[in-house]
């Protein structure tokens, strides 16, 4: 009987390792590690990864493929991440470590400014446009950097925090909207093998003639023929950006 009551009074085990599985990505790449091997850490882990999405696609990345392109195990990689999701972590926050840090006077110019680049990156790295849920939102260090950069430029006008961060998320879902529409157009554009706005409008001729024929959409069709920038995607994000800024301008009085 004096041995059962010892076993069960036996603390659980693994309560060290079960924290362990609970810190996050950003958290283990801070704790001390072993000596890394020449060929491999989490820097070149992401940089290898991100030169195969710029050219291939996310699809593209694989663990296995991975190793192949540094030159290590299959399981080499596995010392630092835990799979794709933390990959992709990696690799979003190493682009966005490409965002300089604006140098702009006043939050519409910095705002403006970071918007513009933002833009920029993600035509540069299409497949930000089509990240994993768990990516799309990752909370990075040079994503967080980013964020308080923004939060940052607006801290002085006298707004409450819930304010702050409502305009910071406007404008971002402005920039990832207007620019996911722009690359999933030059997607399609490589799809069909179109490869100028001719192209692109020959190719979609025989529906929109269609359509337009019908009668039944007279401003749009004024927009056809009366529109200067149909083919200027840099005019059209930064008069809706300008728009934006306008707007939130005039309801906080900033």
């Amino acid at each position: 009987m004096a041995s059962q009551k010892k076993s069960s009074a036996a603390p659980p085990p693994q309560v060290e390792d079960e924290g362990q599985a609970q810190a996050s990505l950003w958290e283990r790449l801070e704790r001390p590690a072993p000596a890394p091997r020449a060929a491999l850490t989490p820097h070149r882990i992401a940089s290898v990864a991100v030169e195969i999405a710029d050219t291939e696609g996310l699809d593209a990345i694989t663990m296995r493929r991975l190793a192949a392109e540094l030159g290590v195990a299959p399981m080499a990689a596995y010392r630092y991440v835990s799979g794709k999701d933390d990959v992709m972590e990696l690799m979003v926050d190493l682009v966005h470590g490409e965002l300089e840090h604006s140098q702009a006077d006043g939050w519409r110019e910095t705002m403006r400014a970071l918007a513009l680049r933002t833009r920029a990156l993600m035509l540069k790295h299409p497949w930000l446009a089509q990240l994993s849920p768990q990516a799309a939102f990752a909370l990075t260090p040079n994503r967080m950097a980013v964020a308080e950069r923004s939060l940052t430029a607006l801290d002085s006008l006298g707004l409450n925090a819930d304010t702050m961060m409502a305009i910071v998320r406007t404008i971002d879902s402005y920039v990832h909207g207007a620019t996911n529409a722009e690359i999933t157009l030059h997607q399609l554009m490589e799809g069909r093998g179109w490869s100028s706005d001719d192209e692109l409008k020959t190719g979609l001729a025989p529906q929109m003639i269609w359509l337009m024929g019908t009668g039944r959409y007279p401003t749009f069709q004024r927009y056809l023929f009366e529109g200067t920038h149909k083919d200027d995607p840099q005019w059209q994000f930064e008069t809706g950006l300008d728009y934006i800024l306008d707007g939130i301008a005039a309801r906080m009085g900033i």
